[in-house]
């Protein structure tokens, strides 16, 4: 029986990205493809039998598949130099308290199955759970289809590449009923569980966020021979619309806004751009407000753009809104783990995409550094063995 520590060793060494540190896994590079086969190696070692649906999901079941199973696991994928646990510490566990119900004679009332979600980071094709977007038909299909990577590849063709039919992506009914209740552990992803306190959380919400893509267009030109009154640079507009979203941030409470990706075109150090890029992430958990914020944000970067000669677009490319996890499910689960808080959470999970559509919660587990998404995530030893522990005792109370 592997730890899950032990577990995680394993694979210590797949994806790691020399030049920004950490791990990068992006969904079907050849660092999640192992992590894949690495998963289907682990469940088939344990008895279980798997097998990966139309969306790309991974299924290993401990019984027959059928309607009404209980459900746990997470994903394998990372966002570029991300930790080491966001996600992968999920499956591991699931792993784990499977070996530990096991080990404790436990004979399930009904199936139980571990998932592997593809793309739940949005990393590649900037649309965050897509597999469980897919699934649930949370997204549109032919927007699902046409979604391109940083290299122009769509979704569809590398659906196809990798085993997928893109024309039988997109909502599965039957996938979706197999899900009598979905159980995800995570790494806590901020300071909610402190020093000395509890390791494990029961998640309570999660916040309402999404993602959207700024395009601001100017006048590329040379950049030893414009002068500085001629220019129309998208640049200059770009760094002030990032100041102005930071503050209008800072002025809603509760409100968190985040321009982490910009792309100037066509790039070059001695060139004016004639376009830049960028992304935002912002979020709040009452939806109006986020609606509110977006708008204040668009109209002051249509004011900026203005005054430099430039223009701006905005698109959204997704939204989640404020999710709260299954009351009765909860309830129960914090009744098998009477130590465990509840906590809210401001990090998007596939659990919260499942909700609107089957009972689902989330166990999270401490990060000391209260840091994510980079290479200081962390989670000790015990808390990662208490995690599963956990895991094993809420599934077994569900079986």
């Amino acid at each position: 029986m592997e730890t899950v520590n032990q577990l995680l060793d394993s694979i210590k060494d797949v994806g790691r990205d020399a030049v920004r540190g950490g791990y990068s896994r992006a969904v079907y590079s050849t660092a999640e493809l192992d992590l894949r086969s690495w998963f289907i190696e682990q469940a088939t070692r344990r008895g279980l039998d798997v097998e990966t649906d139309r969306n790309g999901i991974i299924w290993a079941w401990w019984g027959k598949p059928q309607d009404g199973a209980l459900v746990t696991g997470s994903h394998l994928d990372s966002v570029p130099g991300g930790g080491a646990f966001d996600g992968p510490l999920g499956v591991a566990s699931a792993l784990a308290a499977v070996d530990l119900l096991k080990a404790r004679g436990v004979q399930p009332h009904r199936s139980l199955a571990i998932t592997a979600f593809p793309e739940e980071e949005g990393s590649r094709f900037g649309v965050a759970c897509l597999g469980s977007r897919l699934l649930t038909g949370a997204i549109d299909v032919d927007k699902a289809r046409n979604l391109r990577d940083g290299d122009g590849n769509t979704f569809a063709d590398v659906a196809r590449a990798n085993g997928l039919d893109p024309r039988h992506i997109g909502p599965d009914p039957q996938a979706l009923a197999r899900i009598g209740d979905f159980v995800e552990l995570h790494v806590e992803q901020g300071k909610g569980l402190g020093a000395g306190g509890p390791a494990i959380a029961v998640g309570s919400s999660i916040l309402g966020h999404g993602r959207w893509k700024l395009s601001i267009s100017g006048q590329g030109n040379h950049a030893g021979t414009t002068l500085m009154a001629d220019r129309a640079d998208p640049m200059v507009a770009a760094a002030q619309i990032i100041v102005a979203i930071r503050q209008a941030a800072a002025r809603q409470p509760d409100a968190r806004a985040t321009v982490g990706r910009l792309i100037p075109v066509p790039g070059g150090t001695n060139v004016i751009a004639s376009r830049v890029d960028m992304w935002l992430d912002a979020r709040h958990p009452d939806d109006a407000v986020t609606a509110r914020l977006i708008e204040a944000i668009h109209g002051r970067a249509q004011r900026v753009s203005a005054e430099e000669g430039c223009t701006v677009t905005l698109t959204e490319e997704s939204y989640s809104g404020t999710v709260h996890f299954d009351p009765g499910l909860t309830r129960s689960i914090s009744g098998m783990l009477p130590d465990a808080p509840l906590l809210a959470t401001g990090a998007g999970h596939d659990a919260g995409v499942l909700a609107g559509f089957v009972p689902s919660a989330m166990l999270f587990v401490r990060n000391p550094s209260g840091i994510s998404h980079s290479p200081e995530e962390h989670v000790t030893d015990e808390d990662a063995g208490a995690g599963a522990a956990a895991l094993a005792d809420v599934l077994a109370g569900l079986l």
